[in-house]
């Protein structure tokens, strides 16, 4: 339901033409619901404006599924017309040490060695060896003539589930649904999105920005980085992971599930899964806004989203506390101001928080409580009428049969988490609730 708008300073997104405008004002517009359709570089009825697709030179190759397991096997397929001299390597994602500049690059350390493979063309499918490594994102890199340069993404689940006490669940369905690559080179961006006619997108497509996954440069790398470098126990989940188990399964292996991303698209089994996780006394995390908003179906490896989880008897903030109330294209952020420190001390203490304290710079989307959120939901912290009277953001924190659970209301604590407070509070956060 988002693109990002930069921190003030940054060069703000590009606009497109008059034509581009027109097919705006053409498309359905839907106030106050994540219905935003965005043509590339302009906002169409709500979200702030998506950046073209990368125009450096590219290698498109992609892995068809999301996840897959130390040591196996998998296929690589090539979505370039042809493309001379590749090699690839397959890196870690995380371990670097700097923040990303460019949105069309990711940074990691190898783990495997660079393998030449000469001439590639377009459905040429690559057998590629998983690495037996560590969960983590990981990506394939592949280097051509020319400069051409491609990321390919995937997650090494773990052999099993719950090797670690705690799992984070990257949105890999919501990086399809803002995924603005064009796939049958009609010049048409193909989701939802860019067009109204588009009525699902293709799963294990690359990615428009030369294969980095949509913001992955603001809320994934930033958090994935934190997680390393604090040496945290974690498993990495595909959110088709999470859909292959259920909640037995995941509360007998894990004490938190941390949604640290943009988890917006969700289908039955992994909203099954979770709600099943937090009634079996499972805690819960959401670093971002506008969690389980679309209930989606998956078919012949193609998303469609059908409905809003609210319309169908299942109210978001019925699972987070909070539901999605708006965005206005990120043009308005503001400081978190802090309403209630005594029912839960433990979040801010180390902080020098206190009520009517303000810290960080939040907004872009904002999540609020509603009728739906469980009982005893506690608001922690207000972003104040940032949309306009009564349209204000709330960090919420609950606890139900056992489980124990925390949502920020807004874009973004993952982003924010190498600035102080926020780091701070993830810490107590986490030693919260990484315990049953």
């Amino acid at each position: 339901m988002f693109t990002h708008t930069p921190h003030s300073g940054s060069s703000g997104a590009l606009r497109r033409t008059l034509q581009i405008a027109l097919l705006a004002i053409a498309l359905p517009v839907a106030i106050g619901t994540s219905t935003t359709h965005t043509v590339a570089g302009f906002s169409i009825d709500g979200a702030d404006a998506q950046l073209e697709p990368s125009k450096r030179p590219v290698i498109e190759a992609a892995f068809p599924r999301e996840s897959y397991r130390p040591g196996t096997g998998a296929r690589l397929v090539i979505f370039s017309k042809q493309a001379r001299h590749v090699s690839m390597q397959i890196f870690r994602a995380g371990t670097e040490h700097q923040d990303m500049k460019p949105r069309d690059e990711m940074y990691g350390t190898a783990v495997t060695n660079a393998r030449y493979l000469g001439t590639v063309r377009k459905g040429r499918a690559i057998a590629v060896s998983i690495p037996d490594s560590p969960s983590g994102l990981y990506f394939a890199k592949l280097t051509g003539s020319g400069n051409r340069v491609g990321y390919a993404p995937f997650v090494l689940r773990p052999r099993r589930l719950g090797e670690s006490p705690v799992a984070v669940v990257l949105p890999t369905l919501a990086w399809q649904a803002y995924n603005f690559h064009d796939d049958n080179g009609d010049g048409q961006p193909d989701t939802w999105y860019a067009s109204a006619k588009v009525k699902s997108v293709l799963l294990g497509r690359p990615f428009d920005q030369r294969g980095v996954p949509p913001n992955y440069k603001y809320y994934e790398q930033p958090f994935l980085r934190w997680l390393i470098a604090k040496n945290k126990d974690v498993d990495y989940l595909a959110q088709s992971d999470v859909a292959a188990a259920n909640g037995r399964k995941l509360a007998a292996s894990y004490n938190l599930l941390i949604f640290s991303g943009h988890h917006e698209y969700v289908t039955d089994r992994e909203y099954d899964a979770v709600v099943g996780f937090r009634n079996r006394g499972g805690n819960l995390m959401f670093l971002s806004a506008n969690n389980f908003f679309w209930r989606t179906v998956i078919s012949h490896n193609r998303m469609t989203r059908v409905a809003k989880w609210r319309d169908v008897g299942h109210p978001e903030a019925a699972l987070i506390g909070v539901q999605y109330i708006g965005n206005d294209d990120g043009t308005h952020r503001g400081a978190y101001r802090v309403r209630n420190t005594r029912s839960t001390p433990w979040l801010f203490a180390g902080t020098n928080l206190a009520k009517g304290s303000s810290f960080s710079n939040f907004g872009i989307e904002i999540d609020k409580t509603a009728p739906s959120s469980p009982r005893g939901t506690r608001v922690l912290a207000e972003l104040p009428n940032l949309l306009g009277p009564g349209r204000t953001g709330q960090m919420t924190y609950y606890e139900k049969g056992g489980a124990k659970v925390f949502a920020v209301g807004a874009f973004t604590l993952a982003e924010d988490v190498w600035q102080t407070p926020v780091d701070v509070m993830i810490e107590n956060l986490w030693t919260r609730l990484s315990k049953p």
